[in-house]
């Protein structure tokens, strides 16, 4: 299994026989969904859901499965037909990796911001992709977290948390787009320091390390 970060929240897993990808959305390079049997969606915005991006990937694939919840679901139009509905709790195969769903609900953005739906998932036991959220996975060892680093949901100080409540392998930089050059100097060298796992930054297109 290859496990592939691309721009922001995407990452693109590869295996012998298929393709899943999480999260393609508004700042994703088109390429990651190349060859796509699956796509995972946490939750319904645009930088990480591009319907685009869905519809031409499901063109070149007929067969493309689409998992999320309802609520993205309601805003994928002609791509409905595509989709497996999946809530949090749910045991799932996707593209032949067995997936689990956790969490429920997106962070808090403003107290003035509806809050809406957002799942992560843990993919073959293998990594945990926490959309946006910081929910915890209970009684299960994660190998490798993708940990947001940067969105106008989250501080800094809770990344880390996030980070050390799971106690992963190692963990990836997720949710990095906004971030100058500068930016990401500074947050690479605070969570390398905080963090207490082994952590890095990928650049896009790049191959996640094992643990």
């Amino acid at each position: 299994m290859r496990v592939v970060k691309h721009s922001h929240a995407c990452v693109r897993v590869e295996t012998e026989g298929a393709v899943l990808v999480i999260d393609p959305g508004g700042f994703t390079e088109a390429e990651a969904l190349d060859g796509a049997d699956a796509v995972l969606l946490t939750h319904e915005h645009a930088d990480h859901v591009d319907l685009a991006k869905l519809t031409a990937a499901r063109e070149r694939n007929g067969d493309l499965r689409i998992f999320t919840h309802q609520a993205v679901a309601d805003q994928l139009g002609p791509l409905r037909d595509a989709v497996t509905l999946v809530d949090v709790g749910d045991t799932f195969d996707a593209a032949g990796l067995v997936v689990r769903a956790y969490g429920g609900m997106h962070a808090e953005i403003h107290r003035d911001i509806p809050r809406i739906a957002n799942l992560g998932y843990l993919v073959a036991d293998t990594f945990y992709h926490p959309g946006d959220s910081f929910v915890v996975p209970e009684d299960v060892e994660i190998p490798t977290l993708f940990v947001p680093v940067n969105a106008p949901w989250a501080k800094f100080s809770e990344s880390v948390d996030f980070v050390r409540a799971v106690g992963p392998g190692q963990a990836i930089a997720l949710h990095d787009a906004l971030l100058s050059d500068v930016g990401l100097t500074i947050y690479n060298g605070n969570m390398q320091r905080l963090a207490g796992v082994p952590y890095a930054r990928i650049e896009p297109g790049e191959l996640i390390p094992t643990p």
